[in-house]
């Protein structure tokens, strides 16, 4: 049996390498309140959480796969989140259950796993009802493929069947066992045989087989002797036996893997639908077409911890850099935050936080945000600036898109324009998307007296008064950031 509500071809790999960057991702895109929100405060729902969303997928059929077995999700809630308890549920029971699969007697082996098989084919048995009452409910590749594949693996002949061997394997008539006599009169080639589940009626009053030669061992003796007789025989059969419990568990443990994904979308869908704020499912287009739009495209952040969050809109089709200036604290790095996280999350398969949000698919994302000075005063902060982008430079290749956010700061206005411009120019030509946030006027004025045709300049939008609508606009940059706006309305002296 196949899980498959992930990928169509493949199932989820919770041990597949995620993005080096993923750290600088997590941190810079601000994405732990949002995995906080989808775990509920369960672990393994934030980790299964944080693996599907640094592990993007770059083929939009296969983003569009993901899609449609959440929208099944999301109008049918009740359905997923039971088929995550069911698999959790049975994974708890055969932990539970009695036995030690890491034993080193075969009996004892063959014992616990019977045990467990027993646990997991109930839980089977729950997954063969749930499958049947949800017929008609999904129409999902995913869901679909999934519930009908239950429905025709899991009948009740197969049930009959396990039902049959698992009391056998509690041999309620004891163990037949054959061997032969090898050298020396010394037993070998020890194998279990199909007993018989009934004993015969001279068996029963103890009259001999007539059939069949026989010899009693001494009570003191029949403790070690018959023990390891039967350890012998029931050796391989114990293996078989617990390979299959691991077998079935794997199973779960991937159901509820997959299915936990889309709880925790369903966790986040109702945070944000109690704010108030607009989710959709985003378009995602190969990566040769250079697509890039939104509207109303919120920071889902601050969407989590308020409900008065303003969205943007932009249109950056066919252009490689968008450049965006103005007012100090006027919303640009929340822009570049909300992008980046769209971005992550379209190539989840998930939902955006955005009326509408149409984009070409990334190689890769990267972060590059102004941090801290080293407290330690190892290296200054231009260093440290440089030496993360020596780190992103060994990563990054064509199709992938980068966000800069107050990059080369640290140094005098000329020299960072000049770094600047170095590294988007190389970037650009490598085939990179690059969105660049700056209050470096010389920066972002050469880049519009050179290439304003072929970049989006983005400009955050102040009143006349100097208050901040936290709303970008499309506008060539200032030379101004309007800081002393920031200083008066905190109480600074008059200008």
């Amino acid at each position: 049996m196949k899980v498959r509500l992930l990928h169509v071809d493949q199932d989820l790999d919770l041990a597949a390498p995620i993005a080096v960057n993923s750290d600088d991702l997590v941190a810079d895109l601000a994405l732990p309140s949002m995995l906080d929100v989808m775990s509920a405060g369960e672990p393994f729902l934030r980790e299964v959480a944080e693996k599907v969303l640094l592990v993007s997928l770059t083929d939009p059929e296969a983003i569009r796969y993901r899609q449609r077995v959440l929208a099944d999700c999301l109008s049918e809630p009740r359905l997923i989140r039971e088929l995550y308890e069911i698999a959790g549920a049975t994974l708890r029971e055969k932990r539970a259950a009695w036995g030690f699969l890491s034993s080193d007697n075969p009996s004892a082996i063959l014992s616990a796993a019977v045990s467990q098989l027993e646990v997991l084919i109930a839980g089977l048995r729950r997954l063969r009802a749930f499958a049947d009452a949800q017929v008609g409910k999904v129409s999902s590749d995913g869901l679909t493929t999934l519930l009908c594949g239950l429905r025709r693996e899991l009948d009740d002949a197969y049930f009959d069947t396990l039902d049959q061997c698992l009391k056998q394997l509690r041999f309620p008539a004891g163990e037949l066992i054959s061997a032969r006599l090898g050298r020396g009169n010394i037993g070998v080639d020890y194998v279990l045989r199909s007993g018989r589940t009934k004993r015969t009626l001279r068996e029963y009053v103890g009259l001999p087989s007539r059939t069949i030669c026989s010899f009693t061992i001494s009570p003191r003796e029949e403790g070690g002797a018959l023990a390891e007789i039967t350890n012998r025989a029931v050796n391989q059969v114990a293996n078989a036996a617990a390979q299959s419990a691991d077998h079935i568990s794997g199973y779960f443990s991937l159901l509820r893997a997959e299915a936990g994904f889309y709880v925790g979308c369903l966790n986040l869908r109702d945070r944000l639908a109690a704010e108030g704020h607009p989710v959709s499912f985003p378009e995602p287009r190969p990566q040769a077409e250079g697509v890039l739009s939104c509207a109303d495209l919120r920071d889902l952040g601050l969407a989590l911890r308020t409900s008065q969050v303003v969205g943007n809109e932009i249109n950056a089709d066919d252009l490689r850099l968008i450049m965006i200036t103005g007012a100090n604290s006027g919303g640009k790095s929340t822009f570049l935050r909300s992008l980046g996280a769209a971005q992550l999350m379209m190539q989840a398969g998930m939902f955006v936080t955005a009326a509408a949000f149409r984009a070409s698919t990334s190689n890769g994302i990267f972060t590059h945000f102004s941090r801290e000075e080293d407290a330690e005063l190892i290296s200054g902060r231009l260093d440290e600036e440089l030496g993360r982008l020596s780190e992103i430079a060994d990563e990054i290749g064509p199709g992938c898109l980068i966000l800069f956010n107050e990059s080369f700061a640290a140094t005098n206005e000329r020299e960072g324009a000049e770094i600047g411009r170095q590294v988007i120019k190389a970037l650009l030509e490598s085939g990179v998307r690059v969105v660049f946030v700056t209050h470096n006027f010389e920066l972002a004025d050469g880049f519009r007296q050179q290439h304003e045709h072929s970049v989006l300049f983005l400009r955050a939008r102040r009143q006349p008064d100097g208050r901040r609508v936290y709303k970008l606009a499309e506008g060539p940059p200032e030379p101004t950031s309007y800081g002393p706006d920031i200083y008066h309305r905190i109480g600074g002296w008059p200008g």
